[in-house]
């Protein structure tokens, strides 16, 4: 069929043919299973961070690394709420007729929740390797490391959605 011809299939020129509360429950589908996989982690991570104070070797670090630590957790914590944060958004605001309005600000607050765990894991990097190694490179380590998380979740995706929508 000729481009723009009704054919059941969206064209380059109008995009996906859905009313806003189809593409609303698309895009809230799609928010809820990013946020999935990036829960988990957070979780894990988070749940792993909250053991170390409570081992003997914790007692032996110096007052630079507890308190790497003790910012470590709590970004890890408000990491945590942010994931987790679309959920009961969801929730409450569910049957209330403003899906568009609650899928917009359950995307922010992920986007906020990754950028929270972007810097807890820079942070846990940080501590991890401070105690393992001593040595001075760590902070260069990390600052590569760092520029890896940057690269992969905000400078790739934006360059690609750039070069291929014009925006």
């Amino acid at each position: 069929m000729p481009e723009g011809t009704d054919n059941g299939y969206a064209t380059p020129e109008r995009g996906r043919e859905e009313t806003e509360d189809e593409r609303a429950d698309r895009r809230w589908g799609e928010l809820i299973q990013e946020v999935r996989v990036a829960q988990t982690g957070v979780q894990i991570l988070f749940g792993f961070l909250l053991t170390v104070v409570f081992t003997p070797r914790y007692a032996q670090l110096e007052q630079t690394e507890r308190s790497i630590y003790i910012v470590t957790v709590v970004l890890g914590a408000a990491a945590t709420g942010a994931l987790i944060g679309p959920v009961s958004f969801h929730r409450i605001v569910a049957g209330r007729r403003i899906k568009p309005a609650a899928v917009l600000w359950a995307a922010r607050l992920t986007v906020v929740g990754l950028i929270l765990l972007l810097a807890t894991m820079t942070s846990a990097l940080l501590l991890i390797l401070r105690v393992a190694t001593g040595d001075g490179y760590v902070p260069w380590l990390v600052a590569c490391v760092l520029v890896w998380y940057l690269l992969c979740w905000f400078a790739l995706p934006a360059w690609i959605r750039r070069r291929h929508s014009g925006g």
